[in-house]
């Protein structure tokens, strides 16, 4: 992952309402191992995050001035640590209208992944912890917890670039339940949402439905495929990337490869070619579960309908071939 240009400042501030203070650095942190490792670190951290939203650019304004900050930054109008400082200064403004927002070191890193270019712009914090000298002494030490990363944003320069009709080069952390305390960082960036990575999972799922329906495909070609489709969007999510129809149908049958591609394009779900791919919705398609008062049920979602059926007006379950295990601890139970 070569990095391009990375730097630090620091926004010194408590959520109290009192101004912030900005500590801007002046050059660009040099090569070393010590980035290298923070980038991989905060990229996987950014890439296990549920909670993310992907979107696009508002119209360069007074209001969101960033995108124009960053076309002058790549169009060699202005060096990387002139432009970070002039967007940190942003942030630490809408961040003092923010009254429950904290502080913390803000990173900005240009770097490239394969044949892509990327931005990506955190907020880190640190905890406080204990590590043992080289004289075996017991000392405070403070590092960075990724874990905590609320703040974040991850740009796709390629894709804004070389692509005018994309509406999901930009990812984002959203605020959780609906919390707005994150709001302030979303309009820093300038983005709006333009896919909605639930309801686009959620639509290639019942697409996926259909067309194994279509197929008529015998309960072990349903269930390969559905580990297909699951392992493939969960290790997209896991690397930041979008989930690829024609990748994705030429995955599910190398004899057939643009068979599951094809029925959506004729069956016109709306999808887009690329669409993110929602781990908790691709959790929830691949087993059925429920616990209460002592039961315990789990399945596979293909089972559905074959070996399992759902009697919604007696609010029953009718489970077909139980197996032999528990068989045999009921056939116990009952001598």
């Amino acid at each position: 992952m070569p990095i391009r240009h990375a730097i630090v400042h620091l926004i010194d501030k408590k959520p109290d309402g009192n101004p912030a203070t900005l500590h801007a650095r002046d050059a660009e942190l040099g090569d070393s191992q010590a980035i290298e490792n923070l980038m991989a670190d905060l990229n996987e951290s950014y890439n296990a995050k549920p909670n993310k939203a992907w979107g696009l650019f508002q119209g360069e304004s007074g209001a969101y001035p960033f995108s124009g900050w960053l076309s002058e930054y790549l169009d060699s109008g202005k060096d990387f640590v002139a432009f970070s400082k002039q967007a940190v200064e942003h942030l630490k403004t809408l961040m003092e209208e923010s009254n429950l927002s904290t502080g913390g070191h803000v990173l900005f890193c240009h770097y490239q992944q394969g044949m892509t270019d990327y931005l990506s712009i955190a907020l880190l914090h640190h905890s406080e912890g204990v590590a043992v000298t080289e004289s075996l002494e017991v000392t405070p030490s403070r590092h960075l917890d990724l874990g905590q990363l609320h703040m974040a944003a991850r740009i796709n320069i390629s894709e804004w670039q070389n692509n005018k009709t994309s509406k999901q080069y930009i990812s984002f952390i959203k605020g959780k339940g609906g919390k707005k305390v994150s709001d302030y960082f979303r309009d820093f960036i300038g983005c709006t949402e333009g896919v909605d990575g639930p309801s686009e999972t959620r639509t290639l799922l019942k697409a996926f439905s259909d067309f194994v329906e279509s197929e008529d495909l015998p309960e072990e070609q349903a269930r390969e495929k559905t580990d297909v489709l699951v392992d493939y969007a969960t290790s997209q999510a896991k690397i930041g990337e979008p989930m690829a129809l024609d990748a994705l149908s030429e995955l599910m049958d190398d004899q057939a490869p643009r068979a599951f591609y094809d029925y959506i394009r004729n069956k016109d779900y709306g999808l887009s070619p690329e669409i993110p791919a929602d781990k908790r919705t691709l959790n929830q398609f691949r087993r059925f579960t429920g616990r209460a008062e002592g039961l315990s049920i789990s399945f596979e979602a293909h089972l559905l309908g074959s070996k399992v059926e759902y009697d919604e007006a007696r609010d029953m379950l009718i489970i077909r071939g139980l197996p032999t295990q528990l068989q045999d601890q009921l056939k116990r139970r009952k001598d």
